[in-house]
């Protein structure tokens, strides 16, 4: 596993550097196929943040962990991970036995406003909508993009208020 660690508004000493990767490194025992780990700690005036982000088997995991020393971040958001590394886990074998979740699908009137602040690519392995469904809880997000297995077409799953999930795809 190739671990990273990058620092925002603070010095990366080979001690943090170390003790980030030791604790990031413990999840190759439970998850076999992690490919990166992104680990990035940064300073807001009082607030330590460790983020850090998990890329197995083109599978994103993402958690991030704020308190006010940055060792005790770091440590906050290893125990997110491991929560969330046990969810992709427990999902994993559901989908082995073939027991699979219905994703809801449902349209959402969106608002406009603001500016663009942040760009992001990223890789768009095909799946499923129950696949797209389980990457975005892994996520921790309200929605996600993907393409479509059968169709080959972007598609977005997105969580609504009622706690169900919508489903957008593109008209044919």
């Amino acid at each position: 596993m190739n671990v990273i660690v990058n620092g925002r508004h603070l010095e990366i000493t080979p001690a943090l550097r170390t003790y980030a990767e030791e604790k990031i490194g413990k999840f190759e025992k439970y998850v076999s196929h992690i490919t990166e780990a992104t680990v990035s700690l940064s300073v807001e005036k009082y607030r330590h943040k460790a983020e850090v982000l998990l890329k197995v088997n083109g599978v994103l995991i993402q958690a991030e962990g704020v308190t006010g020393e940055i060792y005790s971040a770091i440590d906050d958001v290893v125990e997110k991970l491991e929560k969330q590394v046990v969810k992709y886990k427990e999902k994993l074998r559901t989908y082995r036995k073939g027991d699979k979740k219905a994703g809801g699908v449902g349209t959402e009137e969106l608002e406009r406003g603001g500016r663009i602040i942040k760009h992001k690519r990223f890789d768009m392995k095909p799946m499923s909508p129950e696949e797209a469904v389980d990457q975005m809880d892994l996520l921790d997000k309200d929605f996600f993009v993907f393409a479509n297995e059968v169709s080959g077409d972007i598609n977005l799953v997105y969580r609504r208020k009622d706690g169900n999930y919508g489903l957008i795809e593109p008209a044919k």
